[in-house]
């Protein structure tokens, strides 16, 4: 029988993967919408584990948020890290990922005016805020021609709850020079249907913004894959 040389008995050993990820890259290159969600998560994961078949962990992702990306990409470092396989480096990863889409959602709001954009800016906060575990509070303050002049986060509560305090509020705008204010915050539940807390914190908001000619232009609130405007539902 033929002795193997060093060159074939180190093809045979070669782990798997390598061959497979050479294959994903290429079916990618040729076609990457066609991907399933996974093949695109073990992509993404490849340069947090570079000696790692990444597929079960990707699956393993996946399944843990019912194949929901938009949760997955919201989810805390922690909560990740509670998944079998997920360490600092994987987590760094997504939370690298998910930076990225929440800067490219907010580029349209930012460089035009969020009145003529709405589809934008729901979208922006859709994906900020419909995998979120707990309740947030943000705001988006707006300059004389509804521009964005910041978005920023002011309030964390539980699943059902964020206190909001309308002097905070109306004191951060005036530190920004904001003139008006769009309202957003999420249910985790899923649905986007406001509550009466909801109704009577957006009226003492306005109350307290229109003392100091602040207008706020609408509450939005986000489900998990819809949304409810205040305005729209006439109750503002």
């Amino acid at each position: 029988m033929p002795k193997r040389g060093l060159a074939d008995a180190g093809a045979s050993e070669l782990p798997h993967y390598l061959g497979h990820r050479d294959r994903l890259r290429e079916r990618f290159r040729e076609g990457g919408d066609s991907l399933p969600d996974y093949e695109l998560l073990e992509l993404a994961l490849f340069a947090a584990i570079p000696r790692q078949d990444t597929k079960p962990l990707a699956k393993r992702m996946l399944d843990e948020f019912r194949g929901d990306l938009t949760a997955l990409f919201a989810a805390s470092r922690d909560r990740l890290k509670q998944i079998e396989g997920v360490g600092d480096a994987v987590a760094d990863q997504i939370a690298i990922m998910a930076a990225f889409i929440a800067r490219t959602a907010k580029q349209p709001v930012k460089e035009r005016e969020v009145l003529s954009s709405w589809n934008a800016v729901v979208a922006y906060c859709t994906r900020a805020m419909a995998g979120q575990t707990t309740e947030q509070f943000r705001i988006l303050f707006l300059d004389r021609k509804n521009k964005l002049l910041r978005d920023e986060v002011h309030g964390q509560g539980t699943v059902d709850h964020t206190p909001v305090y309308p002097r905070e509020v109306v004191k951060r705008a005036l530190e920004l020079g904001a003139s008006a204010l769009v309202l957003v915050h999420n249910h985790p539940s899923g649905d986007p249907a406001p509550s009466a807390s909801d109704v009577e914190m957006t009226k003492d908001i306005i109350a307290a913004a229109k003392t100091l000619d602040i207008a706020v232009h609408d509450h939005l609130i986000i489900g998990r894959n819809r949304h409810a405007s205040l305005k729209q539902l006439g109750l503002m």
